[in-house]
């Protein structure tokens, strides 16, 4: 038997418990990975909360970790026991001791990349590689807006940026954050608190606007985002931290300027075993090219409830890592 912190029904923090739940055997083409750490990410709390409301309760949540495989079923040729892996895109679950997984979802992990790094990487690190390369693929010179700069994702994508050579301008919550945003290559934060965030990006841009807004926001930022672009470009929506967008009248997006939406997700770009290993090695060439992964806050597993409410809270940046 091993621990997992499953869900009995959708709602608040309080609804994470510490059970205790069968792992089994790797059936064909399957891995028992003992887990080592476990990526915390906003996705979870719409699970927990029934934002993505999820099938077949009780279950466990999270969507990625790295570990040690423990066991290999019948079938599996490219891994085998003592393979350090991870993984993140897969179905809820990942918030366990242990885990049977399919092979084909499971990356190998580089040396240089360690268990805890690796497990705050994957998805926002591979969410961050989908966006700037594959959603609109940024090109050296342009000028991008990323909504909540300072959190995971944002960070990862700031430096990515900073290496593609584009011009970032980043919203924040706090002076605090605006200053670690800028760490990060953040070339103009907006503390959107005290400022006018479509007024500062026009002002940056001499009133051109940018060819992209990325928006994990949903909500708060939406009509900001559209009012921030400059015409024919593309507002990425990939999150809802502050509420799902509510309904909207396509016509305004002609009055606009002719714009673009997308709201692409992870599990569609990574859906291909082809396309899985692109975005991890993608990423990990990255890493080794100066992107550093912030893991700034590790919380036991059992207290997942806890790292839930901080990450709502906004009191987290950077990555969380759970550790069992």
């Amino acid at each position: 038997m091993a621990h997992a912190i499953r869900i009995h029904e959708q709602g608040g923090p309080e609804v994470l418990r510490w059970e205790e739940a069968e792992v089994g055997k790797p059936g064909e083409g399957e891995v028992l990975v003992r887990q080592t750490a476990v990526g915390l990410n906003y996705i979870d709390v719409y699970h927990r909360s029934g934002v993505y409301p999820l099938p077949d309760l009780p279950t466990a949540i999270g969507m990625e970790a790295a570990g040690i495989v423990e066991a290999v079923g019948s079938g599996v040729t490219e891994f085998e026991p003592g393979d350090r892996v991870a993984y993140a895109g897969y179905r809820p679950g990942a918030y366990a001791e242990a885990r049977i997984m399919p092979a084909h979802r499971l990356v190998p992990l580089p040396d240089g990349i360690d268990d805890r790094h690796a497990a705050a990487m994957m998805l926002q690190g591979m969410t961050a590689e989908y966006l700037i390369r594959r959603t609109y693929p940024v090109a050296a010179g342009q000028t991008v807006l990323w909504h909540a700069v300072a959190g995971g994702v944002g960070l990862i994508a700031c430096q990515w940026l900073k290496q593609i050579g584009a011009t970032v301008i980043g919203t924040v919550g706090t002076e605090e954050k605006a200053e670690l945003a800028a760490a990060h290559g953040c070339d103009h934060t907006i503390v959107y608190s005290r400022e006018n965030f479509p007024e500062r990006v026009r002002e940056i841009t001499g009133g051109r606007g940018v060819p992209v807004v990325y928006d994990g926001v949903g909500k708060d930022t939406w009509e900001g985002s559209l009012d921030s672009l400059s015409p024919r470009g593309m507002m990425v929506s990939f999150g809802n931290a502050s509420g799902p967008v509510p309904p909207v009248n396509l016509g305004i997006l002609s009055q606009k300027g002719s714009l673009y939406v997308t709201r692409p997700t992870l599990m569609t770009y990574t859906a291909s075993r082809d396309d899985l290993l692109e975005s991890a090695n993608a990423l990990f060439a990255a890493v080794r090219n100066g992107l550093k992964i912030e893991v700034n806050q590790t919380y036991p597993l059992k207290d997942t409830a806890q790292a839930h409410r901080d990450l709502e809270a906004r009191r987290t940046t950077g990555s969380t890592v759970l550790l069992p």
